[in-house]
Parts: structure tokens; C-alpha cells; sequence
């Protein structure tokens, strides 16, 4: 998916939202677990209640591969019914250098290697370089690179003040525009819990698309997202998961993820029209 696309279907949807699909055994809907693949059931059931109020999906891949080859086939059928007009971000976090980081892109990439196609995947740039550039290799994908993260260990080592008195996270993102990401192949994720650093986030990538984890059951403030964050063209795509398709362990858990995400989306069309981007 382009960047222009997305913006597209950002306008056309009234919505920044990335439902996260991040499905637990323990926490399915009981009924489902009769079925032959709950997982893939439980995703089917919240892409078809959701599929027009957000404009991406994000499987966090240790969902899947915790069970193994079952969990690896779920997630390949759930990749081939994901929305082409959503963007499809597989949440790996990888980060390793040379041919293995290119074998990770392939993974995810390559139908051929896996039987997987995303569209982007999350990658971890600790290593440097060399574990980046790999991914930045295939040709109209994207890197989502780790760059101001919600969780509590972030400020054990994001926060840390370099010699050139900034940030590690802002290290990285001034490292990240040499390395060959642009705002039409890269994004950064950054935290919603951390709402007015991403002023920070801005001074160092104006433009680049923001995925915020975050908002929802960790407890970040969507207009405090927006305030700092958005950007002429949106330049934001907000992550939900627990929140949303955990609504309900019931038989109606699809009709109460919809509620959720509804919500949701009625909010961020708010921002975008008070922002003039619709």
C-alpha cells in the first residue's frame, strides 16, 4: 500500500484506527473453541465487524507462533482475508543484521517464502544499520521502526541522553533518515502514553506516519495523540486491541467490538475535521 493510498482511505473512512488482532485462547469467546481454527474464526468474525471503520490490521505475531504450526496456519489465513484497502502490519518487532534480517523480510513479505504478504512490518533498531536496511529493501513495503515505545521499560534505555544531548529515541530517528527511510517507506512507532513526546517525534520526522499504540485499555488520551501528533496530512494510525476485540466474550463479541471501534472512529473523525483534513 502506497502512502498516497492510505491518506486516501483515511479520508474515505473518517479514520486513523489499526485494529490490533492479537488473539489469546484463554480469552476467546467460548464458544469458539469448538470450532476447527477459534483463532481464525475469532479474527474472521472482528475483520468483518470492523473492516470499514479502520484503515489497517495488526496481527502481533507471537499470538500465532506460540501455538506452533497451528498458530502459523491461522495466521496465514488471516493474512489472505485482511481488507486490501487496509494496511496489513505484521507486528514482529525483528531485528537482526544482514542475510538474516533479509530472511525475516521475507518471511513476511514474500508469499512465495511463507505464504505471507504483509504490507509492513514492526522492526527493532538496536543493532544499527545493517539490521534496518535489509527490510528497506522490498520494493513498496514498509518499516515500522521502534522508536518511543508505551510500555513501563521504555525509560530504561529510550530516554537515555546522548553526547549530542538529545534522546536515544531521537538518535535513532535522525540515525533512521540516513539509513534510506523516507516518509514513503518508513514509520515510526510511538507510544500514546507519552503523548507530548511526540512533539519530540515530530521535530526529528515531520511527516513520517506514526502507529500509536496505546489508546484504549492502556490509557492514552486520543486528543493528546492528535494535538501533538497529527499532521496536514494525518500522518497518524492509531492502535487498538484489547479494548476492542475484547469488548465481549459472548456470542455478540463481534457487535460489541464494532461498538468499540465506532467509537473510536467518531472520535478521530472529529480531530480530522477540526484539523480540516476532511
Amino acid at each position: 500500500m502506497t502512502r498516497s493510498f492510505l491518506i486516501q482511505q483515511i479520508k474515505e473512512k473518517k479514520s486513523f484506527l489499526c485494529v490490533g488482532l492479537d488473539p489469546d485462547l484463554e480469552k476467546l469467546p467460548p464458544h469458539l473453541l469448538s470450532e476447527e481454527d477459534p483463532i481464525y474464526s475469532f479474527n474472521k468474525a472482528i475483520i468483518e465487524a470492523t473492516e470499514d471503520l479502520c484503515v489497517a490490521y495488526k496481527p502481533n505475531i507471537a499470538f500465532y507462533e506460540c501455538y506452533g504450526e497451528k498458530g502459523w496456519k491461522s495466521l496465514r489465513k488471516t493474512n489472505r482475508i485482511l481488507p486490501a484497502n487496509c494496511l496489513q502490519i505484521a507486528d514482529a518487532k525483528r531485528g537482526d543484521i544482514g542475510n538474516t534480517a533479509s530472511r525475516y523480510a521475507k518471511t513476511f513479505f514474500e508469499k512465495e517464502s511463507a505464504g505471507l504478504e504483509f504490507d509492513a512490518l514492526t522492526v527493532a533498531p538496536y543493532m544499527g544499520k545493517d539490521s534496518v536496511v535489509p527490510f528497506l529493501e522490498f520494493k513498496n513495503k514498509w518499516v515500522i521502526l521502534l522508536a518511543l515505545t508505551s510500555n513501563e521499560g521504555s525509560f530504561d534505555f529510550q530516554f537515555l541522553e546522548t553526547n549530542k544531548r538529545e534522546h536515544l529515541f531521537e538518535t535513532v530517528l535522525r540515525s533512521a533518515d540516513k539509513w534510506g527511510g523516507t516518509k514513503e517507506n518508513m514509520m515510526y512507532v510511538a507510544g500514546a502514553t507519552r503523548g507530548e513526546n511526540l512533539s519530540l517525534i515530530r521535530k526529528h520526522a515531520p511527516d513520517h506516519f506514526l502507529l500509536v499504540p496505546g489508546v484504549g485499555a492502556q490509557g492514552g488520551s486520543l486528543s493528546e495523540v492528535c494535538k501533538y501528533g497529527m499532521t496536514k496530512d494525518c500522518g497518524l494510525l492509531v492502535n487498538s486491541t484489547r479494548s476492542i476485540i475484547y469488548a465481549s466474550k459472548g456470542k455478540d463479541f463481534a457487535e460489541k467490538a464494532r461498538e468499540k471501534a465506532l467509537e473510536l472512529q467518531v472520535e478521530m473523525q472529529s480531530e480530522l475535521e477540526r484539523k480540516n483534513i476532511i
